[in-house]
């Protein structure tokens, strides 16, 4: 698949949220750079003195230099995974940058690649590693996980109703393939569970998404930027953030809002309202419930379906 075929999710929202704060300069970070559609439109659109572009997916970063090509900012390529954003800045001497970009999607590269295993509309063997150079492939863990433990994490990753029975089903047939995993899948569903999903949504897709959250540790690594990147805004500074189902959307949304409520006053101390210090982050109104893709994005990219966009600012009272 050509990097002109790919399509970046929500892009022209999330120009409208970060470029207005880089018009002026500062830094840029994209902490999910895949094949930097969204980079593209960005420097397409304002001026950032620095861009700092993350992904642990070596052949996606290749692709992503190519496209870039030359540009007017300096570019700092990270080949890491995105929890290492603090430690990376602190090395190349930015103590907060201006915006920041996670789009928490699997790229087209990965999905359109049958060899990396992250579909079932082809076959391939289960990879589904981020980075196919480290860690356990989704074939691997199948191999020696036992029900119980494989049951909690369909639950936990894909919060699948039928994950008793599609555990066992794949314990016993230990699938090492992308399509052998989504036929054990479909025949261990139940008939009220397949007819729940209809035909718009695969069987195997809540199975698909728990197996690549554990091989990749994808919450943790969340947890870890929702920790570490709201902290490295400058004053002004907006983190913007794509997420693509209910486990990583929920974990964002009360992120922010937690950030976004002022600090409590000090235990028994009486104090007004008006008199609290104000909060040191806010969520500009426009990004108050998110963004979703509008009816031209999702028909001409269904995968814009569940994406939704949220917005953290950094108030200049921090």
């Amino acid at each position: 698949m050509g990097d002109d075929a790919h399509i970046s999710v929500l892009e022209r929202e999330v120009c409208e949220a970060l470029a207005p704060v880089l018009l002026e300069g500062g830094a840029f970070v994209d902490a999910t750079c895949g094949l930097a559609g969204h980079t593209s439109a960005i420097l397409r659109a304002s001026h950032p003195a620095h861009a700092i572009l993350f992904d642990r997916d070596t052949v996606a970063m290749q692709r992503a230099t190519q496209r870039l090509g030359q540009v007017s900012c300096t570019v700092h390529w990270v080949e890491a995974p995105f929890s290492a954003l603090g430690a990376t800045l602190d090395a190349l001497g930015f103590p907060t940058v201006s915006a920041i970009l996670a789009d928490l999607g699997v790229s087209s590269l990965q999905l359109d690649t049958p060899e990396r295993g992250f579909s079932w509309r082809a076959d391939g063997p289960l990879d589904m590693r981020m980075d196919p150079t480290s860690g356990e492939s989704a074939a691997d863990l199948i191999a020696r996980i036992d029900a119980s433990e494989l049951t909690r994490l369909l639950r936990s990753y894909g919060e699948e109703p039928d994950a008793p029975r599609i555990a066992a089903a794949i314990v016993a047939a230990r699938p090492r393939r992308t399509l052998e995993l989504a036929r054990v899948v479909a025949e261990a569903m139940s008939a009220p569970q397949r007819r729940k999903l209809g035909r718009r949504i695969h069987p195997a897709t809540r199975t698909f998404q728990a197996l690549r959250i554990a091989v990749n540790g994808e919450l943790d690594e969340l947890d870890r930027l929702l920790a570490e990147a709201p902290e490295r805004l400058a004053p002004g500074g907006r983190l913007a953030m794509i997420s693509f189902h209910s486990l990583e959307d929920r974990r964002i949304k009360q992120a922010f809002r937690r950030l976004s409520q002022a600090p409590a006053p000090p235990a028994g101390v009486p104090i007004r309202a008006d008199e609290l210090p104000p909060a040191k982050f806010g969520i500009p109104a426009a990004y108050a419930r998110g963004v979703v893709a509008g009816p031209a994005e999702t028909e001409s990219n269904p995968r814009a379906r569940s994406a939704r966009l949220r917005v953290l600012e950094r108030t200049n009272a921090a």
